[in-house]
């Protein structure tokens, strides 16, 4: 068994029978054609229900799980010279309750995210339930080539949601998606509003970790300047030792600080 399904734990058949009986009644389906995914996601069960439908199951362990990521995630925040502003929920409905809202706020900003549809509670789990996206790849799967050519677009969208006062919180290339030639955000976690410049600089931060292997530092620094002014590239900068630790990425974070001084020296800050 992998650490990853020994840390996400696994849902008894009769539970999981119960979500489903829950999804068939809800959508007046007379059969449902489930297909589990074998996501990097230790923070809930993850499914595709008819080709139509794309489901999270998040136990009391998921819940549990997330506590001492978010636990964690603070730890480094404090290493980086500022307070943590991970949020954690209180159980696996509230965790299912803040996604969908939170997609629903980028929705309605304009940037793209798979629609969302609801949550609810079967048995203690939360059931969250979003769009699926059929001909979606990752920006882990995709070449190089498409990378570099779509990554002022993940800046682009990044900027915009933090000019809304929103932050992703966990960006990584496994949650940017390229569907139809555009961009496309999932897997929001929770960050406190009061520390949106904080959040926004680890957002950078991540997107330039998730880019740097693929595209190089230059490229990833330069796509992130058409949209971030060199103060803000400073603020990511602080962040790139935190972000280097996390298991999640494997960046040279040497490289990309060097980039970031180079554009902040151009442009005499």
């Amino acid at each position: 068994m992998s650490i990853r399904r020994l840390v996400r734990g696994t849902i008894e058949w009769d539970r999981l029978e119960a979500v489903f009986v829950e999804l068939a009644e809800r959508y007046d389906q007379s059969e449902l054609r489930v297909e589990f995914l074998d996501a990097d996601n230790w923070l809930s069960t993850p499914c595709v229900v008819n080709e139509q439908w794309f489901v999270k199951i998040v136990t009391g362990q998921n819940s549990l799980v997330h506590a001492l990521f978010t636990g964690a995630r603070n730890l480094g925040a404090f290493s980086s010279g500022t307070e943590g502003f991970f949020e954690h929920f209180a159980d696996p409905m509230e965790m299912c309750e803040h996604e969908l809202e939170a997609t629903r706020r980028m929705r309605e900003i304009g940037v793209n995210v798979p629609a969302p549809v609801e949550a609810f509670e079967v048995d203690d789990m939360g059931v969250l339930v979003m769009e699926y996206l059929p001909d979606f790849r990752t920006f882990d799967d995709v070449d190089a080539e498409s990378v570099a050519r779509f990554a002022p677009d993940v800046f682009a969208a990044l900027a915009k949601m933090h000019d809304n006062r929103l932050a992703h919180g966990d960006l990584r290339g496994e949650n940017v998606l390229l569907q139809d030639g555009a961009v496309y955000f999932i897997d929001a976690t929770s960050v406190s509003e009061d520390a949106i410049e904080e959040a926004r600089s680890y957002d950078l931060a991540c997107a330039l970790a998730a880019l740097e292997p693929r595209i190089g530092a230059r490229a990833a620094v330069a796509a992130a300047s058409e949209h971030y002014p060199p103060a803000q590239l400073l603020g990511a900068r602080e962040f790139l030792d935190f972000v280097n630790i996390r298991p999640d990425h494997d960046f040279d974070a040497v490289e990309v600080r060097g980039e970031i001084e180079k554009v902040v020296d151009a442009n005499g800050e």
